[in-house]
């Protein structure tokens, strides 16, 4: 007997209705998006490893998946290369490309390429898969999509106000409860600078950036390992764990950070987007959370993270500033801020929630009955009518029992089967079964338009 198929760890197959619902979430998303003024774009599914390695940080460059080379690979590697059993040297001579890991640093690959064929400020929005060899899990899989919206070519933090804008207005849609955390890398600079660690920032943004996974005594194991001594960890655990509102932490920061310029540049930024905030009716929380560092290494200043009140999950959305990320290709002084809508965590809480719709314009609302060859061409011609009316008809094409059509549109979930036989041909008139109700009564062909709408 054959083996079953299968799939990689940490991949899905989607069925037609989870396809329905996740299309609900893009059609949402994308909509406000454009809203907005964002426009859309797309990147290969695979870029040069060149431009990937190196804008993550190490563990991110560890969750790479890398592509063979084409051809016989091996062969002109070298022998040492080969007997060294060293992954990461035999790695560099056989693969060139890999999965991209992220639709941000494509999108700066993707400015700098094209440059002169964009205008700056440049506002686009992004719908595609990215891969990450990480551990499967609740809420982690190796092949999402992300939703990202980002603009480059300005500093203004006009731009992270209409993101956190985005934000509330897409979750309002969706109607989940959600609150959005936030921070800013230049803070964490600042605080590193204070307690003496300047050079740590990108060990302590990594471990802290764990701190709801693996608790405080795994971070603070995680700082010691860094070189970072238990003293100056002690002086870090009070600011990263400040409490009450954001205006009583931005108290607490701006006594804490004053001898550091660049902790009270991000208090200026953080106070800024707050007070723009205060004139807007965002229905989302937000909340100043110091212990959020988002562990890509290219963020710079403000840093954002979403998270669903009424499931545990993971942050379901995450972004923020970077000031020179195409600077790596090329290109300097390119600002950038955005945000990326993780749609796969997004679906598994609108499922768990029961959130989406019971009908979507996906699907098909009415379903034809076929009694045999005279009325199924019959149909053909009315069934072209409400399609021309933007309605979604579907003729059952075989000439079958009843019971068996009518198991079918159950099945799918079709609200309105239509029966024509030869008293409805000779009336010129339809005959309407209500599935959900049970209801079934003779209409003529307005009416029946009527009363789908």
């Amino acid at each position: 007997m054959a083996q079953k198929p299968s799939i990689p760890k940490g991949t899905r197959d989607f069925l037609p209705h989870e396809m329905v619902n996740r299309n609900y979430i893009f059609d949402t998303v994308r909509k406000v998006f454009q809203k907005y003024g964002y426009l859309p774009i797309e990147t290969p599914a695979m870029e040069n490893l060149s431009t990937l390695l190196g804008k993550y940080g190490d563990e991110g460059d560890k969750l790479l998946f890398k592509i063979l080379n084409s051809g016989d690979y091996l062969r002109d590697v070298n022998d040492d290369v080969l007997t060294s059993r060293d992954s990461f040297k035999l790695m560099s001579e056989i693969s060139e490309k890999g999965l991209r890991y992220d639709l941000t640093v494509p999108f700066a690959r993707f400015v700098v390429q094209h440059q002169n064929e964009i205008v700056l400020p440049f506002k686009r929005y992004q719908i595609q898969p990215v891969w990450r060899a990480d551990r499967p899990q609740k809420g982690r899989y190796r092949e999402f999509f992300q939703c990202d919206v980002d603009v480059v070519g300005s500093n203004s933090l006009l731009n992270e106000v209409e993101l956190i804008q985005i934000v509330d207005e897409v979750y309002k849609q969706l109607n989940i409860r959600v609150v959005l955390k936030f921070n800013n890398r230049k803070i964490l600079s600042g605080i590193a600078e204070i307690i003496g660690v300047p050079d740590k920032i990108v060990d302590i943004t990594v471990a802290i950036d764990k701190l709801d996974k693996i608790g405080i005594e795994k971070v603070n194991e995680e700082l010691e390992l860094k070189g970072i001594s238990k003293e100056k960890i002690g002086k870090l655990q009070p600011i990263i764990l400040l409490s009450g509102s954001n205006s009583d932490k931005i108290e607490q920061l701006k006594q804490i950070l004053a001898q550091s310029i660049i902790g009270l540049r991000g208090i200026e930024e953080i106070s800024a987007i707050i007070l723009a905030l205060k004139s807007l009716d965002i229905v989302i929380d937000v909340e100043l959370d110091l212990t959020l560092a988002r562990g890509l290494n290219y963020y710079t200043g403000a840093i954002f993270e979403v998270k669903a009140k009424d499931v545990e999950i993971g942050s379901i959305t995450g972004g923020g500033r970077y000031d020179d990320l195409t600077g790596v290709f090329g290109l300097k002084d390119v600002s950038g801020v955005g945000i990326s809508f993780g749609a796969d965590r997004i679906y598994d809480v609108m499922n768990q929630l029961n959130l989406f719709p019971l009908q979507s314009e996906a699907t098909t609302k009415v379903l034809f009955a076929n009694f045999g060859e005279k009325e199924a061409f019959y149909c053909l011609k009315i069934m072209k009518e409400m399609r021309n009316c933007g309605i979604n008809v579907e003729l059952y094409p075989d000439s079958v029992k009843m019971k068996k059509q009518m198991n079918y549109a159950d099945k799918k979930g079709i609200p309105f089967v239509v029966m024509i036989g030869e008293n409805e041909m000779i009336e010129s008139k339809i005959s309407v079964k209500n599935m959900i109700t049970g209801e079934q009564k003779l209409v003529c062909f307005d009416e029946f338009i009527d009363l789908v709408k």
